[in-house]
């Protein structure tokens, strides 16, 4: 059954709420934002980090499903680690790469979007196998990026 709610619209919102946070934190005193259960630190860099993961991530799951091919095991360790890198001081270079970066990656997964009709983002592939749509629905959220939240 179709959704009235357009995939690439979604994905979009949530990369501008995601570098529109990220904008906030150039003067980050390094402390780590800790999530609400208590299990998971954030960083301005892992927060960008792993967003950009996921879209990557969730990019190759529909590409493969589009294609018939089988999906790469998915085994990152996500966000349960904090790499070293994740620590560095987040700067306006830092912010630039990421806005170009995340935009790409934006871009390239409306497009492939787009190039489906609603009977494809919604076609079942099989038992525990999400539609395309809902793909979408579970990669289109900032919530990374509201781990760390508004810093102005």
């Amino acid at each position: 059954m179709a959704q009235s709610t357009d995939p690439t619209t979604l994905l979009n919102a949530a990369t501008d709420r995601t570098l529109a946070l990220a904008e906030t934190w150039l003067r980050w005193d390094g402390r780590p934002f800790v999530t609400d259960d208590n299990e998971r630190i954030y960083t301005p860099h892992k927060a960008i980090r792993r967003y950009a993961d996921h879209l990557l991530d969730h990019l190759a799951q529909t590409q493969a499903l589009l294609s018939g091919a089988e999906t790469i095991p998915d085994e990152w360790r996500a966000s349960l680690v904090t790499l070293e890198s994740d620590w560095a001081h987040f700067t306006e270079a830092d912010l630039r790469e990421a806005q170009q970066r995340i935009r790409r990656l934006t871009q390239t997964y409306v497009l492939v979007l787009q190039a489906c009709s609603a009977d494809e983002l919604d076609r079942e592939r099989g038992q525990d196998v999400w539609t395309l749509r809902e793909i979408v629905e579970h990669v289109a959220s900032p919530w990374y990026a509201e781990q760390v939240g508004d810093r102005s």
